[in-house]
């Protein structure tokens, strides 16, 4: 409940053009709406584009006194730039070439069905390693996203030695994929 109050301040500060609001909601959603677009066939331009909309639209809403928040501002801003992420896609490939080939049709759904399935596990990963905890997702991050070297990490993490940190990360990891996993059951 504490998660929706802050996020209940950022939307008050949104609607005031409060930078640090904006900063705020930028940091926290932007990064997961350019996984989604980059991962339904878009770009980082397309990404960046679809993002502005959205905050567009979050924008009028936190305008509007009868406008209540019942989700995090990062589901429903990702929900909206997902909605029009999805007809621009649509539109996008209808003006591509006209077809009446059902093959094509299916092929469409398939690619979309697969691009769908990418970012739910996207989501589900994203999710698993915010509950990973430290220090085993700062060492995650740090080792597949920042692309730091061992010796780096080991240095970093204050391990004896890249073997150590090579060992700790493989501990994360498999903690990792159980909670991955786990949350693909519930």
């Amino acid at each position: 409940m504490d998660y929706l109050k802050h996020d209940i301040m950022l939307l008050r500060g949104l609607s005031r053009q409060d930078s640090s609001s904006i900063n705020a909601i930028y940091k926290d959603v932007y990064p997961s709406v350019l996984n989604m677009v980059t991962g339904f066939s878009g770009s980082a331009e397309d990404a960046s584009d679809v993002f502005q909309e959205g905050m567009i639209i979050l924008y009028e809403k936190s305008l509007d006194p009868d406008f209540e928040l019942k989700s995090l501002i990062k589901t429903y801003l990702y929900a909206v730039c997902k909605r029009i992420w999805l007809k621009k896609w649509q539109r996008d490939k209808k003006t591509e070439e006209w077809v009446d080939d059902n093959s094509q049709l299916a092929d469409n759904e398939e690619e979309w069905e697969r691009m769908m399935q990418r970012q739910e596990e996207l989501t589900r990963m994203e999710s698993a390693l915010k509950s990973l905890g430290e220090p085993c997702k700062s060492l995650i991050e740090a080792y597949y996203f920042k692309k730091m070297p061992m010796m780096e990490i080991a240095s970093a993490f204050k391990y004896t030695n890249a073997d150590n940190a090579k060992t700790q990360k493989y501990k994360c990891l498999m903690r990792l994929k159980k909670l991955f996993f786990q949350d693909k059951k519930g």
